[in-house]
């Protein structure tokens, strides 16, 4: 679907070209494209400025049918994000009109002031990404997905790019999957739905999986995790995926939360806070989504998924507040509130995979607390790691990508306010605030010397109004940040 194009755009027949524009700086060289921009931007609607839009049809100088210039603004704040923006955009609109096959005139290599291997790749994402309709609850499909969208670039410097496309199409396929993972109603994957979901995706991909029903997870000593499952009629479920390649010699694990539907249990949300917690289980999405890509992108390590799926529901089994529970690493913890879920299923995965697979690094992601939503809004998620190493590569990791991550303190003083008077820990701190960090000092507490770092996905996993390359819903975040992380680490 992606494709790298040379073409003469004076002669060869386009159907629809896309040209970005500048307000100040002209950053296209092809002769072709220069009058066109020039008339365009002595039109006094048109300025280049970000939202700008202005479409000739079958002007001179091309072969193409219609030709849109879309506006970015001043040279000077131009960044990667500018391009998957207009690109996811772009495509958005050419779906709405009913349009097969679109190409992008790429800007000329140093005429950005961007690395132009990172303005092809946010490119490439922003339109792989803005092609994707979930409508499988339609009953009438109205709009498809572009069939090709191509990148007008220099002959020399297409092959020097070749492999881009491929690589960007299976980081943003894990996207996707995630996305719709997350969009998907909570009645459509629970438990065992969900996982026979997640391992046939990811058997197609060629990964090995592991399914742990009940009965194995009790034998086990999954704990803490039945414990959060018992109040469900839906049984829970461990997924364990593993992509691996000869000759590798570090092992990452990816611990992502998956909590299909959230009531709080017997600490029972408010319908307000209950509304979108189909979307509790992202974690595990964006985990799922990143080993799918890692298929395809062949990271030089192993990568080991694991992800716990429960369902908390408020019954006659459910845990109660008070209830002491021991975990699968042996430590006990006191329930302080059955809404503190996601950390209980989360520890028992961490420690398994610390005891079974000796990671070189582990990393979990969960949409795990309100709190952080407080402290950082819908657009950032938050790090916590006492690795200063890993916490900096994955704020970078989500700078390159626009998943934006923004590294939160691990104050050793505050895991005073997890201590039980009955329990090794308890599962809530004893004060309403910091509850993000406190939520991470818990977890940190069943890794044990692993280089571990946890992200808390709470705001970003999901958009409501959507954005220029995702639709409402699941935006699939996490999926591009770890892939991007997996080819550094």
């Amino acid at each position: 679907m992606l494709k790298l194009k040379s073409l003469d755009l004076k002669t060869e027949k386009v159907p629809t070209l896309i040209i970005p524009v500048c307000e100040d700086e002209r950053i296209h060289d092809n002769k072709s494209l220069i009058p066109l921009i020039e008339k365009a931007l002595a039109l006094s609607e048109f300025k280049g400025e970000s939202d700008d839009e202005v479409v000739f049809y079958s002007p001179p100088g091309t072969a193409a049918e219609r030709v849109v210039l879309m506006g970015l603004g001043k040279r000077e704040k131009l960044e990667a994000e500018s391009f998957r923006k207009l690109c996811g955009k772009a495509v958005k609109q050419a779906i709405k009109k009913d349009l097969k096959d679109i190409l992008f005139a790429v800007p000329a290599d140093g005429k950005t002031g961007l690395d132009f291997a990172d303005l092809l790749k946010a490119m490439l994402e922003g339109a792989c990404l803005g092609n994707h309709i979930f409508d499988r609850y339609k009953e009438e499909k109205k709009k498809k997905p572009l069939e090709t969208i191509g990148f007008q670039v220099d002959p020399d410097i297409a092959g020097a790019h070749a492999a881009l496309p491929e690589k960007v199409a299976a980081a943003c396929k894990g996207t996707l999957l995630a996305r719709d993972w997350v969009t998907l109603p909570a009645n459509d994957k629970r438990p065992e739905m969900y996982a026979d979901s997640l391992k046939q995706e990811a058997e197609a991909a060629g990964l090995s999986v592991t399914v742990l029903d009940e009965a194995a997870l009790a034998e086990k000593g999954f704990g803490a995790m039945l414990a959060v499952a018992r109040g469900s009629e839906a049984k829970p479920r461990l997924v364990i995926m593993e992509y691996r390649t000869e000759g590798a010699e570090k092992t990452i694990a990816l611990v992502g939360k998956g909590v299909t539907f959230d009531t709080g249990g017997l600490n029972l949300k408010i319908s307000g806070s209950m509304a979108d917690m189909k979307t509790d289980m992202a974690g595990s999405a964006a985990v799922a989504g990143a080993l799918i890509a890692a298929a395809g992108l062949k990271p030089h390590c192993n990568v080991i998924g694991l992800l716990p799926l429960v369902e908390n529901m408020p019954s006659g089994t459910a845990i109660r507040p008070g209830d002491i529970i021991r975990s699968y690493s042996g430590k006990t913890v006191e329930i302080g509130n059955t809404d503190a879920e996601g950390r209980l299923i989360l520890i028992d995965a961490l420690a398994y995979a610390v005891d079974t697979y000796q990671p070189d690094t582990i990393i979990d992601l969960a949409t795990l607390t309100g709190a952080c939503l407080m402290a950082l809004g819908e657009k950032f998620a938050a790090v916590f790691s006492r690795d200063d190493a890993l916490a900096e590569a994955i704020v970078a990791a989500g700078v390159r990508t626009h998943e934006r991550c923004w590294r939160m303190p691990l104050p050793e003083d505050y895991k005073e306010l997890l201590k039980s008077e009955f329990a090794d820990i308890s599962n809530m701190p004893s004060t309403r605030w910091g509850g993000a960090i406190t939520a991470a000092l818990f977890l940190s507490e069943f890794v044990k010397d692993a280089r571990w770092a946890h992200i808390d996905t709470a705001g970003p996993v999901y958009d409501k109004k959507g954005n220029a390359y995702s639709p409402p819903g699941g935006t699939g975040f996490g999926v591009r940040l770890i892939c991007d992380l997996l080819d550094r680490l």
